[in-house]
């Protein structure tokens, strides 16, 4: 599945395409979301942007499969990266040397390290991808992991550092998968082309991509948005900061429920600049949308 059963309501959800500078996510996997897509798309999203990325891989891959498995995704992008020093493959037993126990200190400290190179040669920022496979690879014990996931707020203060921790839920007990989860701000959809919908206080917030594969599960939630009970301030709102790709036919539905919408029921769609040019485009009011530069 890649989900946990409560993740639904986790107010950091957002796909990996959204993944900005000084997130701190939480990645779940498993068989029927290998996390492969979301890696690749991780790491594509890192180089465009001019950051320097590591990634930390499953501890049973090779350095040459897991390079394989980057460059089925985004061949030319992740090519160049390699060519330049800008994407490195390595490991924690690396990464911690020439320590060999794992601890805390030790691995922020080297972190900070890596930050601080990554700001000497001009980078924009660094992210890395940790497979948490290394906790059993180095024998680690698991409340120190945990302690450390918890308490790793200050490597993401200066919003120069990003990470995601990737989960196997084969190999962790569902316990600890919750407590994880709760505890990074961010949690990541398990898959590229996912869309999770949710309700709350009068606003819908649209997490991932709507387009043809989930139009479907997208009108079905703007048609309960209007079904619903009425905000207790203000008008209705469709939240857009955590939509990926906005397809042409959900971008006119959206249009056509501002049309639908009762003059004393009003709804407002909330976006970034790309998105509201869309809906422009197609018909929106621009009275009717709040635009986030930022989104």
């Amino acid at each position: 599945m890649g989900v946990l059963a409560d993740d639904e309501h986790h107010p950091g959800t957002l796909p990996v395409q959204r993944m900005g500078p000084g997130h701190h996510a939480f990645l779940c996997y498993d068989d029927d979301a290998p996390g492969w897509d979301v890696l690749a798309a991780f790491v594509w999203s890192g180089l465009a942007r001019g950051e320097k990325v590591i990634v930390f891989g499953p501890p049973r891959l090779t350095e040459t499969q897991v390079r394989s498995r980057l460059q089925g995704a985004h061949a030319l992008l992740a090519a160049s990266g390699y060519e330049r020093a800008q994407l490195e493959l390595s490991s924690m037993r690396e990464l911690i040397l020439p320590d060999r126990r794992f601890t805390a200190d030790r691995q922020w400290q080297r972190i900070v390290e890596e930050s601080g190179a990554a700001r000497a040669e001009g980078y924009t920022g660094l992210r890395t991808y940790i497979d948490m496979g290394w906790v059993a690879d180095l024998g680690a014990d698991l409340d120190m992991m945990m302690d450390r996931e918890r308490r790793a707020g200050h490597l993401f203060a200066d919003g120069f550092y990003s990470e995601v921790c990737a989960y196997d839920r084969r190999c962790f007990p569902e316990p600890v998968l919750r407590a994880m989860g709760r505890a990074h701000p961010e949690n990541l959809l398990p898959r590229l082309g996912h869309l999770r919908c949710r309700h709350g206080a009068g606003t819908l917030h649209v997490i991932g991509e709507a387009d043809l594969a989930t139009h479907g599960q997208f009108t079905r939630a703007l048609a309960a948005l209007l079904r619903g009970p009425e905000p207790p301030a203000g008008p209705r709102t469709v939240d857009l900061l955590r939509t990926g790709f906005l397809g042409a036919e959900s971008a006119t539905e959206l249009v056509l429920l501002l049309g639908r919408a009762p003059a004393h029921r009003p709804v407002r769609i909330r976006c970034s600049e790309r998105h509201a040019h869309l809906l422009c485009r197609l018909g929106a009011d621009p009275a009717a949308l709040d635009v986030t530069v930022a989104g």
